[in-house]
């Protein structure tokens, strides 16, 4: 399938869906009229709710994609102007689950000890829905860390409700991919009050903690993306390049684990672990006024600046 990819946008203080065709934004409502209405109204009121009834949806989703350049070039859409809009996060996700040390290398650098793969399954923890951001926004750092860092993640987006999944039929209940950045203060991530040591919710749930976008791409659209390279740059320096290969667990693993415990739903967002090369392995920190730009290969990058909470 040619690639296409999913965007919400922000124009006039109104929010609206797009379809993106070679970084090219169409309105979805405009591109659904010209296209016969394919798409049930619902499907072009917002991303979340097109992802609410993604099963039902996606086929006319992708005809529709399939449509825009015989339409475009019949005049009957036409592209946004770039300089009219801005990117919004691609949709609110119900839920985020994040999967903590998934790859070797990060687990060395974190000091992380585990235990043999044959004996351990994910671990997986939340972070809150509230944390996302989109591209081109700022990242707040807390008054109280001195240890900002960052993660670039695949996010896997759930498309079916689904319970008790087996590592087979996983990838059908994927909807698509996005960029993710976990950004942590590792400082608040440890407790001293408590017998409990770890604190991720606190140390990973602030508000605009989870920068992710630029949109989403479908899963048909991505053949193989256990491959897909992951890079993060700070301030222009290449701090992370991976690829999915490396992950202890893999996507389809992740989804049966979490499947096993609860019933996932339409819109729910895997985080699915970090490559090496975070600031806490380097012994380096973000600092207000840094750039990230966090970027994986077939879907696209979110560039984000850190700024002193006022």
């Amino acid at each position: 399938m040619a690639w296409y990819a999913i965007a919400t946008y922000e124009q006039g203080g109104v929010t609206r869906p797009a379809l993106v065709l070679d970084k090219v934004l169409y309105d979805l409502a405009e591109v659904n009229q010209a296209g016969d209405n394919l798409l049930a109204a619902t499907g072009v009121v917002s991303v979340t709710a097109l992802l609410a009834a993604w099963e039902q949806q996606s086929g006319a989703v992708a005809q529709l994609a399939a449509a825009v350049p015989a339409l475009s070039a019949a005049g009957r859409i036409r592209p946004l102007d770039a300089k009219a809009y801005r990117l919004a996060v691609p949709f609110t996700p119900g839920r985020i689950f994040a999967t903590a040390s998934n790859f070797y290398d990060h687990a060395a650098e974190m000091g992380t000890e585990l235990a043999p793969r044959s004996e351990s399954s994910p671990y997986c923890f939340m972070k809150a829905e509230t944390s996302v951001t989109a591209t081109d926004t700022n990242v707040v750092m807390p008054r109280d860390t001195e240890k900002l860092d960052w993660e670039v993640e695949l996010g896997v987006i759930i498309g079916r409700r689904c319970k008790d999944v087996s590592v087979a039929d996983a990838y059908d209940m994927i909807a698509g991919y996005t960029v993710f950045n976990d950004i942590s203060a590792r400082d608040l991530n440890r407790r001293s009050d408590y017998p409990f040591k770890h604190d991720w919710f606190r140390g990973k749930s602030f508000d605009t903690f989870g920068p992710m976008g630029p949109w989403f791409v479908p899963r048909d659209c991505i053949r193989e993306p256990q491959k897909l390279r992951m890079q993060l740059q700070v301030n222009g320096d290449m701090m992370q390049d991976g690829t999915g290969e490396a992950m202890i667990f893999n996507i389809a693993e992740q989804i049966a684990y979490l499947s096993s415990i609860l019933t996932l739903q339409p819109g729910d967002m895997i985080a699915t672990g970090t490559p090496d090369g975070v600031g806490m392995g380097r012994g380096v920190y973000l600092k207000p006024g840094d750039e990230m730009i966090a970027s994986i290969e077939a879907i696209g990058s979110i560039r984000n600046t850190v700024v002193a909470a006022a």
